[in-house]
């Protein structure tokens, strides 16, 4: 994903999170500035790496144990109804 075309794309089919499409969308017109480009590509590159990680089979393993680890260390353990 190079562009902002293939960025929608991607969004509009379904990668990414919930929401992220519109999202997009309405950061997009906040941010886009003549004087300053740099808003637009940090924009792009953090959607880019919400598809990236949303596709990423380990990644809702990867949050479910983060989130049980701190679980953990504030005392409220994970029930097996949260799993």
């Amino acid at each position: 994903m190079r562009t902002i075309g293939e960025l929608r794309a991607a969004l509009g089919v379904g990668y990414g999170f919930p929401g992220d499409a519109d999202d997009f969308e309405a950061d997009l017109a906040r941010e886009i500035d003549p004087t300053d480009p740099n808003r637009v590509v940090r924009l792009v590159e953090e959607f880019r790496g919400r598809i990236i990680a949303r596709q990423d089979p380990g990644f809702d393993t990867a949050v479910d144990s983060a989130v049980a680890e701190i679980r953990t260390a504030r005392g409220r353990p994970v029930t097996d109804d949260e799993q």
